[in-house]
C-alpha cells in the first residue's frame, strides 16, 4: 500500500504502518492535551491508542495464521487509523475455512479481554465503570473494555467487518457462493441504511460507520462477481495481441514515440528473446524529467516485475493486477511473450461477455 513504512516483520509477515496512522496519533495527543494540560496526560493518550493497535496486530495475525494453517499466504498486515488490515492471498474457498480464519481474529480479543479480566481481578481489581472515560482510568481496564468493544463492533453481519464474513461462510454452506455474498452484501447495506438514519438524530459517528459498511459491502459482492466472472477463463481469450516492445539498448525517446502514435501506457522490455523488465508511464515521465531522452530504457525500466502464464486463469492475473503497483501484467508462453493483459482490457472482456450472453441465451 502507498504511504506505507514497514515497521518490521512477525512471522514472515511484515506489518506497515499507513501514514494517514500518524494523523490518529497527533489527534489523540492533542485532546489529551486539551483536556489535561500536561506531557504525562498526553503520553498516557498515545500510550494507550499504541497498545490499542497492538491488539488489533494481533487480532490481524489472528487471521494471518489461521489461514497459513489452511496454505493460504498473508502478503502484509498494514495499520490505518480506522483499525488493520491483512491482506491475505485469498479467502478459503471451503466455507468452513472460511469460517474458522474469520473467527480467529475476534478470538484474539477474546483471550485478551479474559487475561487482562483475571490479572485486574488478582491484583488491583476493577473499577466500576462509571469512573472509566476515554481519557481517564485504568489503563489495563480500559484496554480489556476495548477488546470487548472490538469483539462486538466486529459481530456486525456486514462486511467489512468480520460478521460479514461469517455471515456469509454460513450462507455459502446452503447456497452458491456468490449468492451468499449477495445475500450477505445486501443485509449488510440494510444495516448500514439502518445506522445512517440512527445517526441522523443520535450519533454522527454511526453515519460514518454506515457509509463504511455500505461502501465495503458494495466493494465485497463486486470482487466476488468479477471472481466468479474470471473463474476458468484463461488469460489467452482475454490478453492483447498487438502489442508494442522496447529494447534494453532503446532510449527513451523511443518510448516517447510509442506512447504518442499508440495507446498503450506499459512497454515489455524484451532482450535475447526474454522479457527483461517493463518500462511504466511513471517511470518513464519521471526519468523524462530527471533525465531526459537521451537515457536508455534499460537504466529505468523495472527489473523487478510480475509475468502470467497464457494458460493462467484470468481470475489470477486479475489478483496479481490489484496487488501488484502496476497496471500491465506482461503474458508468456515457454518464456516467449505472447501478449499483455491490463485491468482496461479486462473490463472490456467481461463487457462484452455480459453484452453477448442474452444473444447466447436466446440462440
Amino acid at each position: 500500500m502507498k504511504w506505507s513504512w514497514k515497521l518490521g516483520q512477525v512471522a514472515g509477515i511484515d506489518v506497515y504502518m499507513h501514514a494517514t496512522f500518524l494523523l490518529l496519533i497527533g489527534w489523540v495527543a492533542l485532546s489529551h492535551w486539551l483536556e489535561g494540560r500536561t506531557l504525562a496526560a498526553v503520553l498516557s493518550g498515545i500510550a494507550f491508542i499504541l497498545a490499542l493497535f497492538a491488539c488489533v496486530v494481533l487480532h490481524e495475525f489472528g487471521h494471518a495464521l489461521t489461514a497459513r494453517k489452511y496454505g493460504i499466504k498473508t502478503r502484509d498486515i498494514t495499520l490505518l487509523p480506522i483499525g488493520g488490515v491483512a491482506r491475505l492471498e485469498r479467502m478459503p474457498d471451503n466455507p468452513i475455512q472460511e469460517l474458522w480464519v474469520t473467527l480467529a481474529g475476534p478470538a484474539v480479543n477474546v483471550v485478551i479481554a479474559l487475561v487482562l479480566f483475571v490479572w485486574l481481578g488478582l491484583t488491583t481489581g476493577l473499577e466500576p465503570l462509571s469512573q472509566l472515560s476515554v481519557t481517564s482510568g485504568s489503563f489495563l481496564e480500559r484496554l480489556m473494555l476495548v477488546n470487548v468493544s472490538l469483539v462486538l463492533f466486529n459481530s456486525i453481519p456486514a462486511f467489512p467487518m468480520d460478521g460479514g464474513r461469517v455471515l456469509r461462510a454460513l450462507l455459502a454452506l446452503r447456497m452458491e457462493y456468490t449468492r451468499a455474498t449477495q445475500v450477505a452484501a445486501s443485509i449488510g447495506q440494510g444495516l448500514a441504511f439502518l445506522f445512517g438514519f440512527i445517526g441522523l438524530f443520535t450519533n454522527p459517528f454511526l453515519l460514518f460507520i454506515a457509509f463504511f459498511v455500505w461502501i465495503g459491502a458494495a466493494q465485497e459482492a463486486s470482487m466476488v462477481q468479477m471472481k466468479s466472472a474470471l473463474g476458468g477463463i484463461p488469460v489467452s481469450r482475454a490478453m492483447l495481441t498487438d502489442f508494442r516492445t522496447l529494447s534494453p539498448h532503446d532510449s527513451l525517446a523511443r518510448a516517447v514515440e510509442l506512447v504518442l502514435t499508440g495507446a498503450q501506457q506499459d512497454f515489455p522490455v524484451v532482450g535475447n528473446g526474454h522479457v527483461e523488465g517493463v518500462l511504466t508511464r511513471g517511470d518513464l515521465l519521471t526519468a523524462l524529467t530527471q533525465q531526459g531522452q537521451g537515457a536508455l530504457v534499460r537504466d529505468v525500466m523495472r527489473h523487478e516485475f510480475q509475468t502470467v502464464d497464457s494458460f493462467e486463469m484470468l481470475e489470477k492475473a486479475f489478483a496479481r493486477l490489484q496487488d501488484c503497483d502496476c497496471h500491465t501484467l506482461p503474458v508468456t508462453h515457454n518464456g516467449r511473450l505472447v501478449g499483455l493483459v491490463t485491468m482496461d482490457n479486462v473490463g472490456e472482456f467481461l463487457k462484452i461477455q455480459a453484452a453477448l450472453r442474452p444473444a447466447k441465451s436466446t440462440s
